[in-house]
């Protein structure tokens, strides 16, 4: 719903909530998450706009909110209410108001630092029970400033200080943060600062209503917290796509050749452009796929790129379509290459007709408003969200060399007249085994990523997943794959638990990516057999269909399974004997398992 994306009119959202929640609840498929607001002032307003965000982002959710002011009681002692309601994730919203003991102008350094040390560990010691009790990923707010300073500019300076004390409480969270899993800050300090904190701590919403930010400022707030969220439940945006004349630089290079288009150092707008693309290029680092669409002749516009002084480069896109196609068209075509859906997309473009012709014809495409400023491309493209980094794993971090591995592949077919063997030129070597430590954050972001190979739907937090490993009720799978063109890193998951001589498919996944290079068989293979050292005699599986994993409709039957049942919304269920016949299926992949 465009009234939700970024930049938002935040009067215009506060006034028509109710009306907006009741056509977002129209969309179908969305992702049900419970969620509990532990809050230190009141947050009503804020879960109201949470859901709306939420919504928007394709997740449904059901919420706890705490009593006024209570998050430390509804944490630390025993809650029959919140434990029977089983968070899937637990936000703490405090804010400064929240802080019990600030320094005295009086205090010792000594003193100090007890103060400090004793707020931190408050809050430690409630992250720490959550963690035993709930077993679910916390979102913690850290602080904003104080909106006065008693010691003016040395506020910040002196430990005694209010500015200063709040600093290193933040430092003190975000080191927590760093070296916790399933633990997340809320950044306020710097929304905060970005809304203009004068208007944020309006102190008058604080006395009048016990909101500690100003209730215009809610809707920022409560956007910023739903990006998080919908990052943990794997609905970030994976591809930026770009347009190149006024979008990358300034000028038509068409028109006016690729030694006069404005970038570089040499002119305030070319200096805009040199950032921009510097941004872009920092998210390809960070795992965005970068991609081209533009309306000009390839060889003319790729000039653009080759220029000393451009930051981007060519290489570093993994799809170029430069022609004259529509660019919906085009996006169309590059999301079936990627083999991902154009939901995954985002799509930046200067002139404002394109950008209609894309969200009209290409559903689910976000399309920011950029505007006509190059200025503002940065501000607008990264307060949207759209890749909000809760995980960085090292397969994030290389998804671009991924992809840019899987475009050698292709190419590498159609050298080949005969399927089979080019699947062995690929020289595929895998590794399936039970999960392990150190893919469990990889494993829980493929389990909300996949949708079209998914055949359950069922998600799954990092948490979760390490409870499921730790279990001797489930068989666990993750399938890592390498050839010679690349690492594609952990591709495919597979959880069954099992009851009595039966295993039952909770989850199998896998992503599109390496789709028929026969790595579904060698799963397939690796739980028959896990299964059989087990003396389980029965792999039950299950599909349960949505708008978007319909390829995988006839997964089982490929795999020799019998259906056994179907109901009227096609969900079906699946049968397989475990017997000492079973041949493996895998002709492709050398597993490699402990080498």
């Amino acid at each position: 719903m465009e009234e939700l994306k970024y930049p938002f009119n935040s009067d215009n959202l506060i006034r028509r909530k109710k009306q907006l929640k009741k056509l977002l609840l129209k969309k179908t498929d969305l992702t049900p998450l419970k969620i509990a607001i532990l809050g230190g002032a009141t947050t009503n307003d804020i879960m109201k706009m949470m859901e709306l965000f939420l919504l928007d982002q394709g997740i449904r959710p059901e919420f706890y909110e705490s009593e006024y002011n209570r998050f430390y009681e509804d944490a630390m002692f025993p809650n029959p209410e919140l434990e029977a309601f089983k968070p899937d994730i637990i936000f703490i919203c405090t804010f400064n108001k929240n802080i019990r003991r600030y320094p005295d102008i009086s205090d010792t350094p000594e003193i100090v630092e007890e103060k400090l040390e004793n707020e931190y560990l408050r809050f430690e010691n409630m992250w720490k029970r959550i963690s035993s009790v709930y077993k679910c990923p916390v979102i913690q707010n850290n602080f904003e400033y104080p909106y006065y300073r008693l010691l003016g500019n040395k506020d910040a300076s002196d430990p005694r200080g209010r500015v200063n004390f709040i600093s290193r409480l933040n430092m003190r969270f975000n080191s927590y943060a760093d070296s916790t899993d399933n633990f997340y800050i809320n950044d306020i300090n710097y929304i905060s600062a970005s809304y203009g904190l004068k208007e944020w701590s309006d102190p008058f919403y604080w006395h009048m209503y016990k909101y500690a930010l100003a209730v215009p400022a809610i809707p920022d707030f409560s956007f910023n917290v739903s990006n998080i969220i919908k990052s943990l439940m794997g609905k970030n945006k994976k591809v930026l796509m770009l347009d190149m004349d006024n979008t990358l630089w300034g000028g038509v290079i068409g028109d006016d050749g690729p030694d006069n288009i404005e970038t570089g150092q040499e002119t305030p707008i070319g200096q805009t452009y040199s950032e921009f693309q510097t941004y872009i290029r920092a998210l390809g680092q960070l795992g965005v796929l970068l991609t081209l669409n533009s309306k000009n002749d390839e060889e003319t516009a790729l000039a653009g790129l080759k220029r000393d002084d451009s930051v981007l480069k060519p290489e570093d896109f993994i799809y170029k379509k430069i022609n004259w196609l529509p660019k919906s068209e085009n996006l169309i075509n590059t999301a079936k290459e990627l083999n991902l859906l154009p939901e995954s997309f985002v799509f930046v473009d200067d002139n404002p007709a394109e950008r209609e012709i894309v969200r009209s014809n290409v559903p689910g495409t976000a399309v920011p408003e950029i505007g006509d400023r190059p200025e503002n491309y940065i501000g607008i493209i990264d307060k949207s969200g759209f890749f909000e980094a809760t995980n960085l794993s090292k397969d994030d971090m290389t998804r671009n060399e991924m992809y840019k591995a899987n475009a050698k592949r292709l190419e590498s077919l159609n050298t080949f007249t005969d399927y089979g063997e080019y699947l062995r030129s690929l020289e595929m070597k895998g590794e399936i085994q039970e999960f392990i430590p150190a893919y469990m954050s990889r494993i829980s972001q493929l389990t909300n990523k996949s949708n079209q190979f998914n055949l359950t739907t069922r998600r799954y937090t990092q948490s979760e997943i390490e409870k499921v490993a730790a279990t001797g009720e489930y068989i666990t799978l993750y399938g890592r794959l390498t050839d010679k063109f690349g690492d594609n890193g952990v591709v495919s998951v597979v959880i069954g638990h099992v009851t009595g001589d039966e295993c039952h498919i909770d989850l199998w996944i896998m992503s599109c990516r390496v789709l028929k290079r026969d790595m579904e068989f060698a799963m397939m293979d690796e739980l028959v057999k896990k299964c059989a050292e087990r003396k389980i005699k029965t792999i039950i599986g299950y599909y349960y269909p949505t708008a978007k994993n319909a390829m995988v409709k006839e997964f089982y039957a490929l795999q020799g399974f019998e259906k056994i049942s179907e109901d009227e919304g096609g969900n079906t269920v699946w049968h397989f004997d475990i017997n000492e016949n079973y041949v493996n299926k895998n002709r492709y992949i050398d597993i490699c398992n402990g080498v």
